[in-house]
């Protein structure tokens, strides 16, 4: 099934919504390649509590998950942050203008 840009967004942004998800997400970040139960370890919740995290992090295309034996190791996919920065960048250049426009009313007065 190919996600439309609008299907990734939403996925993106919901993902990161929550701050456990974050954490992992940062977490990965900072330790490219963890075994589940090493990136579960700071956490204060069961390891099926942990795997649901992780199953919403990768249905959003965040974290790709592979098998080595009995251990199943995480790394970190940013490309749909990537997408997601690209569209708040716009924002960016709209609010940018606005603040321009308002200290240029302000120095006015």
């Amino acid at each position: 099934m190919v996600k439309s840009h609008a299907e990734t967004l939403d996925r993106t942004f919901a993902a990161l919504a929550d701050p456990t998800r974050r954490a992992m997400v940062m977490r990965l970040g900072e330790m490219p390649d963890l075994s589940v139960s090493e990136l579960a370890r700071p956490f204060p919740m069961s390891l099926p509590a942990v795997m649901k995290h992780l199953d919403v992090l990768s249905d959003a295309g965040l974290v790709i998950r592979t098998k080595t034996g009995r251990t199943v190791h995480c790394r970190l996919a940013a490309s749909p942050m990537r997408e997601a920065m690209d569209w708040l960048a716009r924002y960016e250049r709209f609010w940018t203008s606005q603040l321009d426009r308002l200290e240029a009313f302000l120095e006015q007065e």
